[in-house]
């Protein structure tokens, strides 16, 4: 097996890096990692330089994958770690550059070890973590991290001496709902109410939705679109992680997986909700608007996505980190995962230890989160 570390992903074949097991995640596809580079969302001006790990066989194919980022800062990540940074500063050590094994810019789970169906996954996972380990040592980084993984996958990496974090976002799941308010019926009779309340808000208000496909969205209509994405980031004093022409090559290149919902009143419109979609589940991504408009972020980001999902039978719906208002919306708690490497054993023995006390505050807090789900409960 020859492994090698790429400075751009179009230096592997689209055909065999599609060809990889990502479990059907649109972020994984080749089309998607080369959007954010060609675009130039990801660059070293961004603080995101490729590091792809490839693996090929003794034929020269294919057989493995780590998306693979030298790191100069921690935004875009949403797995915070400003505080061990700031540790490292304090102690006179250098936190950045770091490895990041992560979509950019994107908190959804998924494989990080990507390797070919019907090939030997753990040999081939391996040595694609420890050319990564490698490569860490060689270029002087401080650590590596795998944002992200499954909880399988997560397991394995904690076996390789990975320390685990565990953190909990808010997903919505499909129980065989026919409708909307097959969906609503589900909730106590309190919840129910103001969830019908919120929804005739927006509707009240004049406001009306369309559900487009990134094919039928022209270069007019991308022009309305952006600002009302940035505008999310501008409030914030931020400029926006993705760009107009990042958008247009995805919308080229995956159609069929992108989706904009559009809140229109008067015929323009005023919000917009981008998401992708797989075979069985729905991402929300971004959002923006141009007003403040009564429950207009719920129905463009939650309602209308769950409403998708049940028409064309979509089993999962991951809306974005955190925001506990989901939980109202039908959103439950669930767990996520990061892995993470620190050369320094000091610095990796005491993040072990917060860890340890982090992971029992999560599992709590989720417990505590679940009694507060709008569902009816079945009586005893």
């Amino acid at each position: 097996m020859q492994l090698q570390v790429l400075d751009n992903i179009g230096a592997a074949s689209a055909t065999e890096w599609n060809a990889l097991d990502h479990a059907g995640q649109p972020f994984l596809r080749h089309e998607f990692l080369a959007a954010l580079e060609d675009s130039g969302c990801v660059a070293p001006e961004t603080g995101w330089t490729p590091r792809h790990v490839v693996a090929h066989d003794a034929a020269g194919r294919l057989v493995g994958a780590l998306p693979l980022y030298r790191k100069t800062d921690s935004w875009g990540e949403f797995v915070f770690d400003f505080a061990w940074a700031d540790a490292y500063r304090r102690a006179g050590l250098h936190y950045f550059p770091k490895l990041v094994a992560a979509v950019p810019f994107t908190p959804v789970t998924g494989p990080r070890l990507l390797v070919t169906p019907g090939t030997d996954q753990p040999v081939v996972a391996a040595a694609l973590l420890d050319a990564a380990l490698e490569h860490m040592r060689d270029t002087g980084a401080s650590s590596l991290h795998l944002l992200f993984p499954g909880l399988d996958e997560a397991t394995s990496l904690g076996r390789r001496g990975l320390l685990l974090r565990k953190d909990c976002q808010f997903h919505w799941h499909n129980r065989g709902y026919g409708s909307f308010e097959d969906f609503l019926g589900q909730f106590t009779a309190e919840k129910r109410k103001k969830a019908r309340r919120e929804r005739r808000r927006v509707a009240e208000a004049g406001i009306r939705f369309r559900i487009l496909g990134g094919d039928e969205i022209d270069d007019a209509l991308w022009g309305t679109i952006m600002p009302l994405y940035a505008s999310t980031f501008w409030r914030r004093g931020r400029e926006p992680y993705l760009n107009e022409d990042f958008f247009r090559r995805v919308a080229r290149s995956m159609p069929g997986q992108m989706l904009v919902v559009l809140a229109m009143l008067h015929a323009a419109p005023v919000a917009v909700a981008i998401l992708f979609r797989s075979a069985d589940s729905l991402y929300g991504r971004y959002w923006g608007s141009s007003g403040d408009y009564h429950s207009l972020h719920f129905e463009t980001c939650y309602h209308q996505g769950i409403e998708y999902c049940i028409a064309h039978g979509l089993q999962r719906f991951e809306p974005g980190t955190q925001g506990e208002h989901k939980i109202a919306r039908g959103f439950e708690p669930e767990a996520v995962w990061s892995a993470h490497w620190l050369s320094d054993p000091r610095f990796a023995a005491a993040i072990d230890r917060h860890l340890d006390r982090e992971r029992e505050h999560v599992d709590q807090y989720i417990d505590v989160v679940q009694d507060h789900v709008p569902f009816r409960r079945e009586p005893p």
